[in-house]
């Protein structure tokens, strides 16, 4: 949008200089996680720019790293176990969440505030503090260095985002629709699959991509939790740092980043859906 034609000098003046702001945010917020995508193709095995890459010589680029990741058992194994983890957790904590959220959009409900305060609480509490208390009960319940009880602790964190966002898309759910469904004839079930979840999928899918990503990323919980067995990649590339150098985690990492461009590019679609079908948007 240009500038209109009535504004005023200063406000003209704030007008660029607010973009440039905003760039500057932008550029020190995104920098430090794009640098690490030209230094995954380092052909030396440092985690600097070497005058070969800076000098744009082909011969300073590989792909070693790339290759030696997917040459790696225990890197793709560590991946395995994260993708495992971390859809186990999103199917769970979605469908526990989106039941939670149509409960608590309720009326009648009793102590409502209560309780979402206590669903939304794994948000709240330090996450060194839940990762000890999840260890302490799983470990008695046996659970402990198990998958079950990684996607049941992932499921503890993931769950709180699947509540909010279904709740933030219940605010202009018209609940007639309800009443409409079953004056002719739909039963409960078929009212929840047919009328109320197609309404309620932006919210739903968001919150999962949340929980995923979450899942995806935590490390404290199963630095607790995870045995050799059950080791993710996350895991892996912390012990990486501290253990040796290897430019394999910056390959990994890239690979990570272009995950998370895609998930927000895919939020980003959905919430562009969801105004159109609320009529707040154009198109």
């Amino acid at each position: 949008m240009a500038v209109p034609s009535y504004a005023t000098p200063a406000e003209r003046i704030w007008y660029y200089a607010f973009r440039v702001i905003c760039g500057l945010i932008f550029f020190f917020l995104i920098a430090p996680i794009i640098v690490i995508v030209p230094l995954a193709f380092n052909a030396q095995p440092y985690f600097t720019f070497t005058r070969e890459m800076l000098a744009l010589d082909p011969e300073g680029y590989s792909l070693r790293w790339y290759r030696a990741l997917l040459g790696s058992s225990e890197w793709m194994g560590s991946i395995r176990n994260s993708f495992i983890i971390s859809v186990s957790t999103t199917i769970i904590a979605t469908a526990l969440g989106t039941l939670a959220a149509l409960g608590l959009n309720r009326r009648n409900m009793p102590a409502r505030g209560i309780i979402t305060a206590i669903l939304i609480s794994p948000m709240i509490v330090p996450l060194i503090i839940t990762a000890a208390a999840l260890f302490s009960f799983f470990a008695r319940a046996g659970l402990a260095n198990t998958f079950p009880g990684i996607i049941l602790s992932h499921v503890v964190l993931g769950t709180p985002f699947v509540v909010l966002t279904v709740t933030a898309s219940l605010a202009g759910f018209d609940e007639t629709l309800i009443r409409a469904s079953q004056s002719l004839g739909a039963n409960q079930s078929r009212t929840f699959f047919k009328v109320i979840l197609p309404l309620l999928l932006p919210g739903v899918i968001a919150g999962a991509l949340f929980a995923f990503v979450t899942s995806l990323d935590e490390v404290v919980i199963v630095n607790f939790m995870a045995g050799p067995a059950q080791t993710p990649m996350t895991v892996r590339m912390f012990s990486g740092l501290r253990e040796e150098i290897s430019p394999t985690i910056l390959a990994l990492a890239s690979l990570l980043v272009a995950l998370s461009i895609i998930l927000l590019t895919t939020l980003e679609l959905i919430r562009r859906r969801n105004e159109r079908l609320r009529g707040m948007s154009p198109g």
